[in-house]
Order: structure tokens, then C-alpha cells, then sequence
């Protein structure tokens, strides 16, 4: 028996990296799925290796109206919503010194302002029961140099994650929250460094993770089919922490 057999699914941030991967256990596990991305590129080589039977939708996750517009294309194309895993996200690790107006509100409405906007426009689309999953991180607990800004943001999605479970349990709506420590996807790689500094940027991460290396994206995914499926019933605003055990030293 599939776990998620027939659930009609969205994963925003779905074209790589744990959004990738997710889309793939949903699909073994019998979901329908729908995935959201920005660039047209990894968009189309998404479709392609994920399939044609899954839908594929370009919607930026930092911008209000296109929730909006997202809602109405799920709405046309699935009728109803059993699960939502909310990953889209961005990472700018920088000293606080670094930071100004425009790079803290673009890092604020990709993880946490366009979350909070799609939660409010899928809520007529979601069924009773259904489940809604938060990626947050181990960042906004272990207190990482450099993080402030990421950090606050998945603090945000965290604290979320219990408020609208209170919020939403009466509809039938769980809302849950999965933390990775560092994982091995194309986050770094956007951050622009150069590779022998990325290198040991790596090497001193996993240093800090007692199973001594980084997260695989298939061991979050995981943990989000779980939170998605009905073997998570009695699961409501609870963090899943998936980090090697980093924030338990």
C-alpha cells in the first residue's frame, strides 16, 4: 500500500535539492504532485525527469500575488489539496555588517512572508484531513556566525509551524515543521563563493556534525513523506529535527 496513494501534492522549490528529491518519494509513495520553481531551465529538466503526469508550475515563491495565481492553477488542475511541502527557500550568509534593506527583505519574503501568503490563498483548497509541512533549519536554534538574517527567517517558519497548527487543527489542517541540519544540495553552490573556499566551508560544517558529513536530500525527504502521510495523524506543530545531531552539542 502506498502512503501518500492518490494525495494531490504541491512542493514549492521542487525543481532541486530536497524540493527534487521530495517529488520523487511522493511519486513512489502514489501522490499526484505539483512542484513550483522560478528558473525556466531547471523547470523543464524537472519535467523531464520527474515525468509528464506531474505538474510543473513557475511561480516565485517571495511574491505575494503569484500565491495567489499558484492557488488558482491547483485549484483548475487538482480541485482540492491533501499536502503541501513549503521548501522553497533562499540562504544569504553574510556579517550583519553585509546586510542592508533590500538583501533582508528579499531573504524575508522568500522563506517566510511568501509561506505565510500561500498558507493563507491554498487554505480553501486543502481537505479535511490534510497536512501542510514547513522546511525550516537547525540555524534558527544553534545560533551559526553569519546566519542572522537565514536564521530569523526559519525561526519565523518554525514559530508558524505551532501557531497555525492551533490555528488550522479544527479544519482537519496539520501543520508540522522539518529542521535539516546541513544538507548536501545546491544551496551552497549559490552562495557564490569560490570552489576551494566552498571546500573548506564544507570541511568546517561537517566537522560540527557528530556523524562527521552532511545530510543526503533523500534523508529529508523522508522525514517529509512521514509528516505528509497519514502515519503522521497524531503528529500537530511539531519540529522534526533531521541534522546528524549539530544542535545536540
Amino acid at each position: 500500500m502506498y502512503r501518500l496513494d492518490k494525495l494531490r501534492t504541491l512542493i514549492t522549490g521542487g525543481t532541486t535539492g530536497i524540493g527534487m528529491e521530495t517529488a520523487r518519494q511522493f511519486l513512489t509513495e502514489g501522490a499526484r504532485v505539483a512542484i513550483t520553481g522560478t528558473d525556466p531551465a531547471r523547470l523543464a529538466q524537472a519535467q523531464a525527469e520527474l515525468g509528464s503526469d506531474v505538474l510543473v508550475i513557475a511561480c516565485d515563491a517571495g511574491n505575494v500575488a503569484a500565491q495567489h495565481h499558484l492557488a488558482n492553477k491547483l485549484k483548475s488542475e487538482f480541485g482540492e489539496l491533501d499536502a503541501v511541502f513549503i521548501n522553497a527557500g533562499v540562504a544569504d550568509f553574510r556579517p550583519i555588517e553585509a546586510f542592508d534593506e533590500a538583501a533582508f527583505d528579499a531573504t524575508m519574503a522568500i522563506n517566510l512572508k511568501g509561506p505565510f501568503f500561500l498558507v493563507q490563498q491554498l487554505l480553501p483548497l486543502l481537505k479535511n484531513p490534510s497536512s501542510i509541512v514547513l522546511n525550516t533549519s537547525i540555524n534558527a536554534r544553534i545560533g551559526m556566525p553569519n546566519s542572522s538574517v537565514y536564521a530569523a527567517s526559519k525561526a519565523g517558519l518554525i514559530s508558524m509551524a505551532r501557531t497555525l497548527s492551533g490555528e488550522l487543527i479544527g479544519r482537519g489542517i496539520r501543520v508540522n515543521a522539518v529542521s535539516p541540519g546541513p544538507v548536501s544540495t545546491p544551496i551552497y553552490e549559490k552562495m557564490g563563493l569560490p570552489a576551494e573556499q566552498l571546500q573548506g566551508l564544507a570541511q568546517q560544517i561537517a566537522s560540527q556534525i557528530p556523524l562527521a558529513r552532511f545530510g543526503d536530500p533523500k534523508e529529508i525527504a523522508k522525514a517529509v513523506v512521514f509528516l505528509a502521510s497519514s502515519e503522521s495523524s497524531f503528529t500537530v506543530g511539531s519540529e522534526l529535527v533531521v541534522d546528524g545531531g549539530m544542535s545536540n552539542i
